[in-house]
């Protein structure tokens, strides 16, 4: 079995195979193109990039943050891909606030590769938006997501969030309490604001205020829950699942998940 087993891997690793294989994507990637509904295209999509640990464990990596790299290079194809279909804004999930508590010795690592990629698209001339509890997070960090925002405020085409630092829950905790605070500092007394308060009082102070919504949620290595992402501009978003680990996920996987958010038909309610 286990010789069996080695003469497959080296078929599937060799040249030949490779280019079939890589033919035959180009093909099925043409054909989900040519049959994508135009007018059909989310606006907002979001995209929880996991299984950079799971893929590099699977590819015999020791160190994790090497996936962690290849997933970050991933990012600016994500980016292309989405223009070219016309989606407006992106939200990547780089960094949650339950990440925070890794060891040091991988989530240093993981931090400076976030930095560098954040500094990347600004180069690359993309409008980013930091989402997320800069707080949280170590000076220098901080600095480089508020520096690249403010540098790229005026830029055109498509939004980038980069979400660090982020969870959904900590994300409404601090919608409410800039809410309260605000009221505050124009005298509005708690019963006052407790009868005027509608949840569109709490939407404008979200991180995401003045975007519209994700239409979209992608999230990569087969897990099937949200763990917080945008819990509350998700309320009405379609979901779709991929098994891929995010370093390996293609074009063709995008448009699949574009496929799917077209054929849906969304009542929101009604």
């Amino acid at each position: 079995m286990e010789v069996k087993r080695s003469i497959k891997d080296r078929i599937k690793r060799s040249r030949p195979y490779g280019a079939i294989r890589d033919l035959a994507y180009r093909l099925y990637e043409g054909r989900v193109e040519k049959h994508l509904p135009k007018d059909q295209v989310p606006r907002h999509v979001g995209v929880i990039l996991d299984g950079n640990r799971r893929w590099a464990r699977e590819m015999g990596l020791s160190d994790v943050n090497s996936g962690h790299q290849v997933g970050a290079d991933k990012i600016s194809d994500l980016l292309r891909w989405s223009t070219e279909a016309g989606v407006e804004v992106v939200t990547l999930w780089l960094l949650s606030t339950d990440n925070l508590t890794r060891p040091a010795g991988e989530l240093e690592p993981l931090l400076r590769i976030i930095e560098n990629t954040v500094q990347q698209l600004v180069r690359e001339g993309w409008r980013v938006q930091a989402v997320g509890a800069l707080d949280l997070l170590p000076d220098k960090t901080a600095r480089v997501l508020k520096d690249a925002g403010e540098s790229t405020s005026n830029a055109d085409g498509l939004i980038v969030n980069v979400a660090v630092g982020y969870g959904g829950r900590r994300e409404i905790a601090d919608a409410v309490r800039s809410l309260l605070l605000e009221q505050a500092a124009r005298g509005t007394s708690i019963e006052e604001l407790a009868e005027a308060l509608d949840v569109e009082h709490i939407a404008e102070h979200l991180y995401t205020r003045g975007q519209p919504d994700p239409d979209l949620v992608i999230r990569t290595s087969g897990e099937q829950r949200l763990s917080g992402f945008m819990l509350w501009q998700s309320a009405h978003s379609e979901f779709h699942f991929c098994e891929v680990h995010w370093p390996d996920f293609r074009r063709v996987d995008f448009l699949r998940a574009l496929r799917s958010y077209a054929a849906r038909h969304r009542r929101f309610g009604t």
